[in-house]
């Protein structure tokens, strides 16, 4: 026993690396085949995409090996400076820095680099409760010392990302704090309140303006069809893809709607290409991927050391699980159309790196175990 636990500690949970390895390879597996033609038309370079998502999953797979190597108790160490990091980049980015697309402004340009602090912030937030609690955890009962300050700090990084508009990010956030309290031991009660105060102020954000952005999208998820040629396009597409993949797909680099139908086919809705080429099956096995994931980080989260441990594994395992709930129930009508991606499968390096590091995180988490 002495042998395997020192063993243990060396390694981590390995697991982990295993299925973020499969995940990404077959993401840029998917990224090629999606965004062939999407690129020979932007770029004229049918390898524009691969080629980019190739360099960031270079860096993110470093990334995740430093992350894995460095005490998880150093990055909680900056829990108030995470926070503080990610409000300033979201004010950025409703400066003249920000840059505007599909009808929200969500990036902040800076030369060549494009930075989306709606992805910080995720990261910002649950080393902030990690931080928070870990110095106080008898006050996560205490609705005054505990769930107050946090519904404060939540508020704030959920007003500036509903500025954007970006409201699936904005609820992103608010699952992964409330699956945090919940995990930390808050009490029902509260939760429910913040909950039902969440809900309260989306429906009431969306219903504000008719004739607005979140209104537009929360009605082409009703009824897609009604309005196909405009706010149900990527709706529509997305189902016609997913209703021809049928079990098997139609072969792998044999999608029709990717030829220029579904924009952008790469990012969130790359799912719908997965589903075109390689059926229910296909999305079956990622499901599955994903879940042994979930499963792994949940493990580590219940045998962290310290709670210190236990929420940030926890934040992190939340953090990829609502995102996949997400983006699953995008591509399937399921809900509004947001600009959530598919964790590690869709394009993007922002996004990729931040996931490869929170995995070498979590790696570093099981090493305590």
């Amino acid at each position: 026993m002495g042998k395997k636990a020192i063993g243990k500690q060396h390694t981590g949970d390995l697991s982990v690396a295993l299925l973020v390895t499969i995940l990404t390879v077959f993401g840029t597996i998917m990224i090629f085949s999606a965004s062939y033609y999407y690129a020979l038309s932007e770029s004229g370079n049918p390898y524009h995409y691969l080629t980019r998502q190739l360099i960031w999953l270079a860096i993110g797979f470093v990334v995740m090996w430093i992350c894995s190597k460095v005490d998880y108790h150093f990055w909680v160490r900056f829990w108030l400076i995470a926070y503080i990091a990610g409000m300033i980049l979201l004010v950025l980015v409703l400066t003249s820095l920000g840059k505007s697309a599909f009808g929200a402004t969500r990036w902040i340009q800076i030369g060549p680099i494009t930075i989306m602090p709606g992805e910080i912030a995720k990261v910002g937030i649950i080393l902030f409760i990690t931080g928070y609690f870990s110095r106080h955890p008898k006050w996560i009962t205490d609705v005054k010392r505990g769930i107050l300050p946090i519904l404060l700090v939540t508020g704030i990084y959920g007003g500036l990302i509903m500025l954007q508009p970006n409201m699936s990010t904005a609820f992103t956030i608010c699952f992964i704090v409330g699956g945090m309290l919940l995990v930390a031991g808050a009490k029902w009660l509260h939760l429910a309140t913040l909950a039902g105060g969440a809900v309260a102020a989306g429906v009431a954000l969306i219903f504000s303006d008719t004739t607005g952005y979140r209104y537009a999208r929360f009605l082409s998820f009703l009824d897609p069809f009604e309005d196909p040629l405009n706010t149900g396009w990527n709706v529509v597409q997305s189902l016609l893809a997913l209703g021809t993949g049928g079990l098997t797909g139609l072969g792998l680099g044999n999608s029709v709607q990717k030829n220029l139908y579904l924009p952008m086919p790469q990012n969130d809705f790359i799912l719908a290409i997965i589903g075109e080429e390689l059926g229910f099956v296909g999305i079956l096995a990622l499901v599955i991927l994903y879940l042994l994931l979930v499963w792994r980080g949940c493990h580590i989260a219940i045998n962290a050391a310290d709670l210190t441990g236990l929420l940030l594994a926890a934040g992190i395992t939340i953090m990829v699980g609502v995102q996949v709930v997400i983006n699953m129930a995008v591509v399937t009508s399921s809900m509004p159309p947001t600009g959530i991606i598919l964790p590690f499968i869709s394009y993007g390096g922002n996004a990729l790196l931040i996931f490869m590091a929170a995995m070498g995180i979590l790696i570093n988490i099981s090493k305590s175990n």
